[in-house]
């Protein structure tokens, strides 16, 4: 190794949490992520089990510029939080990186971006993703097999049975280097509805990394009751 490659400091690793979403699906009277379970909001267990992981550099929360619930929800957070969330999860994300780079975070430098709706995540799922990714590879995302039978649909009737031989079902978070995927969603726009999305649609091939069963986003109000009865169940 030379002198000049000694010099140079390992790329770094960062959360990005979205946390801008209204819940319109969810019948919470409010946004979601505010949602008390076992005794605390949504989002506060989603930002307790990255602040588990000891890699990580720091976490950016990016919220509603009307947000005015965040420090009650979640109080004591040691993150970094701006208000710049978009119309859409492409452009929160996109606000969020340049928030991220405004807070001395490197384009070379690995963000991990995960929906403030998975409250269940573990900080050994996570790593065992970030493990994966700075392996190899242009990134990767925690997702899972297909198990079911998957159907399309058409006017309430079955249209087709697809083959789920190769079928994952994306979750987060989803980890890659902070100046491609800014590039990324630029020239994307607001179409993906997730980073891999962007990325894979930029040419690039993220890795999928198994998850859990568990690691479920939070969206309807059924989730929320079945949410609540796995963390009150965690050791």
């Amino acid at each position: 190794m030379t002198l000049a490659a000694a010099s140079i400091p390992p790329p770094r690793l960062f959360a990005l949490v979205p946390c801008a979403g209204v819940g319109e699906r969810a019948g919470a009277g409010g946004p979601k992520q505010y949602t008390l379970l076992a005794g605390r909001s949504l989002v506060a267990h989603t930002l307790n089990a990255l602040q588990d992981v000891t890699r990580l550099s720091g976490t950016l929360v990016v919220l509603s510029p009307e947000d005015k619930a965040f420090e009650t929800a979640v109080p004591g957070f040691a993150g970094w939080v701006s208000r710049e969330g978009g119309a859409t999860r492409a452009q929160t994300v996109a606000n969020g990186l340049q928030a991220l780079v405004a807070h001395g975070a490197s384009v070379d430098d690995w963000v991990l971006v995960h929906d403030a709706a998975r409250c269940l995540v573990r900080a050994e799922w996570i790593d065992t993703l970030i493990d994966a990714c700075l392996t190899e590879g242009d990134g990767g995302l925690l997702a899972l097999p297909v198990a079911d039978t998957l159907k399309s649909e058409q006017s309430g009737f079955v249209k087709a049975t697809i083959d789920r031989r190769s079928m994952w079902q994306a979750q987060t978070p989803q980890m890659f280097r902070i100046g491609p995927l800014q590039e990324a969603l630029a020239e994307a726009g607001a179409k993906v509805t997730d980073e891999a999305g962007a990325m894979e649609a930029a040419g690039y091939s993220p890795r999928l990394v198994p998850g859990s069963l568990e690691n479920f986003k939070v969206t309807y109000p059924a989730d929320f009751d079945l949410a609540e009865r796995l963390l009150r169940t965690r050791t």
